[in-house]
């Protein structure tokens, strides 16, 4: 949850009568990505009433995927599912998740979208883009148009916990471990309240960590390009000597102007590709938290207990 006050009360009141239903033990783990307005309030006070609500709050807002991971990390779960608040995923397809599993002794059971008409044509025509380039990059066992509305057992989370990735994708990451794993296919829905978490910086930035986390491709391309450039100045120069030969140049300083700029051009993009991966390298080496947990209500070790007051 990100500044997700308007959306909480719907949310709960959906999610709680199926958790609820299953006639199973269970905890509901709400993660604060250190929101700014009263989602900690509102959830404190909902704990009052509903004891198997969990609230772990994050010191600042730290992205998706380390909300993601904190909630991963810290759930006790047998099977943990992930859910975004919005509602955009049907709390009610949880129930669904957990018999399939159950019934065929599966790992992983991913939410697909069937129907994305609640979308914008640009976001499902680039969400189509993504999932068939990356289905490329991690192979068949990726389901297209699966985010992170999934179901796991603790074995995977336990797997996941040992991986050394700073920056995880979980859309990708599941997927390549190979758990058995089924789907279950829903309609996508409006956003129940607030405004979207995830803009269009937000969207590029997670196909970028998509790509550089499992492919060296965009390495790859750095060398393609320099060798089309090598090959563009080959070509150049001998049309350049041939027109010398026949007496037919005319001084100027336009082509060669042009020629410098795109060979500059295509060292600077292969710079900055290399400069990407050797952030990353950096990052791992430096081997900060993705994040930093400042309450877990159930967990007396985090620095201090929360707040009703505290926005």
């Amino acid at each position: 949850m990100y500044n997700e006050e308007a959306v909480i009360p719907a949310l709960v009141a959906r999610l709680r009568l199926v958790l609820d239903s299953l006639g199973v033990p269970y905890e509901f783990v709400a993660v604060d990505d250190g929101s700014i307005d009263a989602t900690a309030a509102v959830l404190d006070r909902l704990r009052a009433s509903w004891p198997e609500l969990r609230v772990i709050r994050l010191r600042r807002n730290s992205g998706h995927q380390a909300a993601l991971t904190a909630g991963l990390h810290r759930a006790a779960g047998t099977w943990i599912v992930s859910i975004d608040a919005d509602l955009q995923d049907p709390p009610e397809a949880i129930a669904e998740m957990l018999r399939l599993a159950e019934a065929e002794n599966l790992d992983v059971v991913y939410g697909v979208r069937r129907d994305r008409s609640t979308d914008t044509r640009f976001k499902r025509h680039t969400a189509a883009l993504y999932y068939r380039l990356m289905r490329r990059v991690v192979g068949a066992g990726l389901r297209p148009h699966a985010g992170d509305f999934r179901l796991v057992r603790r074995e995977v989370v336990n797997v996941l916990r040992r991986m050394p990735e700073r920056v995880p994708v979980y859309r990708l990451l599941i997927p390549s471990l190979g758990f058995p794993s089924g789907v279950i296919h829903y309609a996508r829905e409006r956003r129940a309240a607030g405004q979207t978490k995830y803009p269009l910086r937000k969207m590029v930035r997670l196909a970028w960590d998509s790509t550089a986390d499992f492919t060296a491709a965009p390495l790859r391309l750095a060398t393609w390009l320099g060798s089309a450039a090598l090959l563009a100045c080959l070509i150049s120069m001998a049309f350049a000597l041939s027109e010398w030969a026949r007496g037919s140049t005319v001084p100027g300083w336009s082509s060669l102007f042009l020629a410098v700029l795109l060979f500059a051009a295509v060292q600077l993009i292969c710079l900055g590709l290399l400069g990407e991966y050797v952030a990353r390298i950096h990052r791992t080496l430096q081997n900060r938290p993705m994040f930093h947990v400042e309450y877990d209500t159930v967990d007396t070790s985090t620095d201090r207990a929360p707040s009703a007051t505290r926005h």
